[in-house]
């Protein structure tokens, strides 16, 4: 395997091309160590221990002093490393390890999400919010069910009054374009047409 490029990203740190592809990220030391030069073979007993040594150790800490700052679905944690220009194997390494010791659970997340929110996001914008963070569907279904068998419930009803209260809506001085655009404003929270007519007393939005 040749090395093809050296692209320096810092003062610190290069990019690697073997064979005119992206390898990996290394040090400015560790190019030394491993008796990487462009233009020149890379030693398979090197380049083995850089991907089943160096680099997954790396990968494993960056994780783990991610997750010490805030709590990541698995989809953001990863997008996190990848942006760290890990290759893809070392990344599904690091992320077995921080979920073998449970850092990283996204049913866990998926319930503190739904529990955090229960009062002031419908369930369809939790839906919305949680998929976005990659979290699968079925994954979501099954948080919601171990949220209700913890006693978990919405009024959506009420939180749509809430929300119209701090809107200072009053039905006897609004009028029907504001009454539409008020409508709208639900819709985007992810409350559903029926709830937002009922809340307001309404059959002739939309």
């Amino acid at each position: 395997m040749r090395v093809t490029q050296i692209v320096e990203l810092s003062k610190r740190r290069s990019k690697i091309y073997i064979e005119q592809e992206f390898a990996f990220v290394l040090y400015k030391g560790e190019l030394r160590i491993y008796h990487i030069r462009e233009g020149e073979e890379i030693a398979p007993e090197d380049y083995q221990r850089i991907m089943e040594e160096v680099l997954p150790k790396r990968a494993k800490l960056r994780a783990m002093n991610l997750l010490q700052s805030r709590e990541y679905t698995t989809a953001q944690l990863r997008a996190k490393l990848k942006q760290g220009l890990y290759p893809e194997a070392v990344i599904e390494q690091a992320l077995e390890y921080v979920a073998a010791f449970h850092y990283t659970d996204d049913a866990r997340y998926a319930v503190d999400y739904i529990t955090y929110h229960e009062n002031s996001r419908s369930r369809r914008r939790m839906e919305q919010d949680l998929l976005a963070k990659g979290i699968a569907r079925e994954v979501i279904e099954h948080a919601f069910a171990d949220w209700e068998e913890q006693g978990g419930v919405q009024d959506e009803q009420t939180m749509i009054q809430n929300l119209l209260t701090k809107k200072k809506y009053d039905p006897a001085h609004t009028d029907y374009k504001e009454q539409n655009k008020l409508c709208a404003f639900l819709m985007r929270k992810g409350f559903s047409a029926e709830q937002i007519r009922k809340a307001l007393g309404k059959s002739d939005f939309y």
